[in-house]
């Protein structure tokens, strides 16, 4: 007879246990490394990927030029094209106050240009003829990518006529209404040239290249609300006032089949008296 089979004790079981963990944690640290190692390479690619993407945007936008260009000459020839377009976008026209739309009546053209490696910055041009605000012909605000990254801006000084600063006014008139209510009204637009606190979060500056710039007739175009209302309200008019000729075509039918009932009761009353006769 055999002899049995002798148990493995808790000290060799524990022992083949940690073997096998530091199995386990040798294989892990060199999926780690190898993961690394890929890593590296799409993120390699990544780079050579953002070098083929500028050099395309660089081509197509030296080509976008010459059609830049046609463009604001055609717009030049459509009086308040930019304040409508401005006035007509959400976000633009939240900056605007009554004095600020006034202003931009004066606005001709508006030119962004982006620096030649584009990823280094862009500048945004405002062309303006001779107004009652400020002497400038020319506003124009600039934003800055340094070799660290680091956003930054400088915009044109704006020289302001005797008693027309809208910025001034803005911020007098936010000072006396914040005592009295708690909506005030926006900031002057024009304090967007002096604001320079925060120039990688600057919405305006990111909302007029990337949204305004590409295709501002679209915002140009946006037909006027009240309008819409207008036009909404006569709709409501023109449906109510078929349904009340609906109504009204259906109680003549009720009518004339009530007529028919009592034309066929007639009718059936004759007949049963010539029955009885």
């Amino acid at each position: 007879m055999s002899a049995p089979t002798a148990k493995a004790s808790k000290k060799e079981l524990n022992s083949n246990h940690d073997g096998a963990d530091e199995t386990s944690e040798k294989e892990q640290q060199e999926a780690i490394e190898h993961i690394d190692e890929v890593q590296n390479e799409i993120d390699r690619l990544n780079e050579q990927a953002s070098e083929e993407i500028l050099k395309v945007e660089q081509k197509y936008n030296k080509l976008r030029q010459p059609f830049f260009q046609k463009r604001s000459e055609l717009i030049a020839k459509i009086p308040n094209f930019w304040v409508t377009t401005f006035v007509n976008h959400p976000q633009v026209s939240a900056l605007l106050g009554e004095e600020d739309e006034e202003a931009l009546h004066y606005l001709t053209r508006v030119e962004v240009t982006e620096f030649e490696d584009i990823k280094s910055g862009y500048r945004i041009d405002f062309y303006f003829d001779e107004n009652p605000y400020f002497e400038n012909k020319v506003l124009s605000k600039e934003f800055h990518l340094n070799e660290s990254g680091d956003p930054s801006s400088k915009s044109t000084e704006i020289k302001w006529k005797s008693g027309k600063d809208l910025t001034k006014r803005s911020s007098q008139t936010q000072n006396k209404a914040s005592r009295k209510r708690q909506h005030e009204e926006p900031e002057s637009f024009f304090t967007w040239f002096t604001d320079h606190y925060d120039a990688g979060a600057d919405e305006l500056g990111e909302v007029i290249k990337d949204d305004i710039w590409p295709n501002p007739l679209q915002y140009y175009l946006v037909p006027d609300m009240d309008d819409e209302e207008g036009e909404a309200e006569d709709d409501d008019d023109d449906d109510e006032e078929e349904e009340g000729l609906e109504d009204i075509d259906e109680e003549g039918d009720e009518d004339e089949g009530e007529e028919d009932e009592d034309d066929d009761e007639g009718e059936e009353g004759e007949e049963d008296e010539g029955e009885d006769d």
